[in-house]
């Protein structure tokens, strides 16, 4: 039997076959970028340089210069929290975020950061935009920030006037981009977005220890982390200028040749399109789990407010029996229990036991859905009786 890899929301699988080669080839080149100026380093500073453009093009973003490359999304995370927020600080957030983000809040918050956390309808996980504007109003507040997709409820948040409302207020506005950089069109201009952090490895299609920090202008952080960056090496201090000011120590230079890669890949392809397809998958799993009985599926009925992330559970059962059933017999691979965001679990009301999450991607197909589903279909009809 075939494996049926459903995912995605973790690392997407498989990647395109250029990103593949494209390692590879970095790998065997050689050459370190701004550390030397030969022919091959000179051709990895090349390499760095081109992925910054097709970033700056597929986000929409003049200055190329403003993203800064991280191991993944959580760095870049910790990067903007921990450069921004200082003791007395407020920042505004959501019921939906991620560890990634609960937990350098939770550190914050010991030297004196305040946080406010806006809760999401228990039954969609969407957070109101009103409700947020109004809590960033309650208080001087210096940051807000959102999880753009849930990725436990593929929950999309409302954001596409927040930005605006944020510079109007004096608000530095971030979006935790890790379930929709890639998968979801997303223009940073049209946004007015001021900090967006993501990883390489999910909807980017690229290799795994990639992502990267968005700074927008006139966003001022701080380094926490210092070190040799191939510029400025006759000074003690580290670079002001972007991206060095951020990238201290060798790069990862065959996983953002992978990157590269995946970022032709997915102009060429296109985001829309990703999505439309996406779209099409997402619908037929929700109409497919909503008709089973036993099945409690959560979140919104609308799938034009869904990413790929998609829960659910069986009544009576608990959710590492079902994940492991599909594993190990029928060789369906989905992810089970709190995802790394418990306080969305605690929102929906599956805390502690957690859901099965499966999230289809660009490279699955209808055919496949529909053995996931058959599967399903199966284990509800047993749970019922």
């Amino acid at each position: 039997m075939k494996p049926l890899y459903l995912d995605n929301a973790a690392t997407t699988h498989p990647k395109p076959e250029s990103v593949y080669l494209a390692v590879m080839d970095a790998l065997r080149s050689g050459g370190s970028p701004g550390r030397g100026v030969h022919n091959q380093a000179i051709a990895a500073d090349r390499l760095v340089f081109e992925t910054r453009e097709a970033l700056a093009e597929l986000f929409n973003a003049d200055n190329s210069d403003r993203f800064i490359f991280t191991e993944n999304a959580t760095s870049a995370i910790n990067l903007a929290l921990f450069g921004l927020l200082q003791s007395g600080d407020c920042i505004v957030t959501t019921s939906m975020e991620h560890n990634a983000v609960v937990r350098p809040l939770k550190e914050l918050q010991k030297r004196g950061v305040n946080i406010v956390k806006v809760s999401a309808d228990p039954m969609t996980g969407i957070v109101e935009r009103a409700d947020l504007q109004e809590a960033c109003l309650q208080q001087k507040t210096r940051l807000l920030l959102v999880n753009h997709c849930s990725n436990v409820f593929g929950s999309i948040q409302p954001v596409s006037e927040l930005g605006e409302w944020c510079q109007k207020h004096g608000i530095v506005f971030m979006l935790d981009g890790a379930q929709s950089a890639g998968s979801i069109p997303i223009d940073f201009k049209a946004l007015q977005v001021d900090l967006f952090a993501a990883p390489g490895h999910k909807g980017l299609l690229g290799p795994q220890g990639t992502g990267f920090l968005y700074i927008g202008g006139g966003v001022e952080l701080s380094p926490f982390v210092f070190g040799g960056t191939g510029a400025d090496s006759q000074s003690p201090y580290q670079p002001k200028n972007l991206p060095e000011r951020f990238e201290s120590g060798t790069m990862n230079l065959p996983g953002l040749a992978g990157l590269y890669a995946a970022l032709q890949f997915l102009q060429k392809r296109g985001v829309d399109e990703i999505r439309k397809h996406e779209v099409t998958l997402i619908s037929k799993i929700v109409t497919g789990l909503k008709g089973m009985k036993s099945v409690n599926l959560y979140g919104t009925d609308n799938v034009m407010l869904r990413s790929n992330a998609i829960s659910f559970n069986l009544v009576d059962r608990d959710p590492a029996e079902i994940g492991y059933f599909l594993d190990q017999q029928e060789q369906i691979r989905v992810r089970v229990g709190l995802h790394c965001a418990p306080d969305a679990h605690r929102t929906m009301g599956t805390f502690p036991a957690g859901t099965v999450r499966v999230s289809p991607g660009l490279f699955n197909t209808e055919e496949e859905i529909d053995r996931f589903l058959q599967v399903m279909h199966v284990l509800a009809h047993e749970s019922h009786c």
